[in-house]
């Protein structure tokens, strides 16, 4: 068992160390994966057509997304075009929020909320009206109303609308008990986690919380093509704390089986006793 402890630990910190942008690394991954070589060039060649098309982030990876769900919807939230692995994703998602406390009576502003691989059992859970989804992509959003029909949530009155930044300028303000980001920042650029974070708590309910996955290294911050992003903990903690927010890491998330790392974003704590004690 120790063994077998020790072990698991050396190479999650090889993973975490890791620097993906490296030419060394991509040497070694294409020794060690040839099959996966054709998949990876073309996507480096969609990166620097779309990159030459679209100065801007968003715009990027909004026809990253088209081009995703033109071949597979499943795919395009994910990664991977596996109905059982969509299902699986999303259960965990739920799951982990549930157990944190998630109530029917909670609502819930799910950012990029893609083909609803979470957001159909979130739906479900929560009141009618209690749930809104905004995404940049106009595909995925038309799949996530396929999805409402599919599993039959059309009584439950999702919201569902694209937005183009993270200003959230257009909801209201102190609303939402929970606000749930996951797989967003793993595709985004700093400044768009800035922005997100100098806006969210404008939005968030005293004694709310918003939770979000990235990916994490340990050594240097780096992304691979403007696709997948990697951030140190303290980066994304230190913008939240600029932004008057307090932030942690959530180390029950690391246990289960998901390669993202998560982070809690809450008002400070003396707002919170304010809002359970007016006294």
């Amino acid at each position: 068992m120790g063994a077998e402890t020790s072990s698991d630990t050396r190479r999650s910190e090889s993973r975490l160390s890791r620097n993906r942008a490296s030419l060394a690394h991509k040497v070694r991954y294409a020794i060690g994966h040839p099959e996966k070589v054709p998949a990876h060039l073309r996507r480096a060649a969609r990166d620097a057509w779309l990159r030459a098309r679209h100065r801007d982030h968003i715009a990027y990876y909004r026809a990253v997304m088209a081009s995703d769900a033109a071949r597979s919807p499943e795919a395009a939230v994910g990664g991977r075009p596996s109905t059982e692995r969509w299902l699986a994703i999303g259960q965990l998602q739920f799951d982990y929020l549930v157990g944190h406390g998630l109530r029917p009576e909670d609502r819930m502003l799910e950012i990029g909320c893609g083909n609803l691989r979470a957001g159909r059992l979130f739906i479900d859970h929560l009141e009618p009206g209690h749930y809104y989804g905004i995404d940049i992509s106009p595909d995925i959003l038309i799949e996530a109303k396929r999805t409402v029909v599919r599993y039959g949530l059309q009584h439950k009155l999702p919201y569902l609308t694209i937005a183009d930044n993270l200003t959230f300028d257009f909801l209201p303000e102190g609303y939402f008990t929970v606000v749930h980001a996951h797989s967003v920042f793993s595709h985004s650029p700093l400044h768009v986690i800035d922005q997100c974070l100098e806006n969210v708590g404008r939005i968030l309910a005293p004694g709310g919380f918003f939770d979000f996955t990235f990916d994490r290294t340990e050594g240097r911050e780096h992304h691979v093509l403007r696709e997948d992003f990697y951030y140190r903990t303290e980066t994304l903690t230190g913008l939240a704390a600029r932004h008057g927010l307090e932030a942690r890491f959530m180390d029950d998330w690391e246990r289960l089986p998901h390669g993202q790392s998560k982070i809690r974003v809450t008002h400070p704590a003396r707002d919170r006793a304010e809002e359970r004690d007016p006294a």
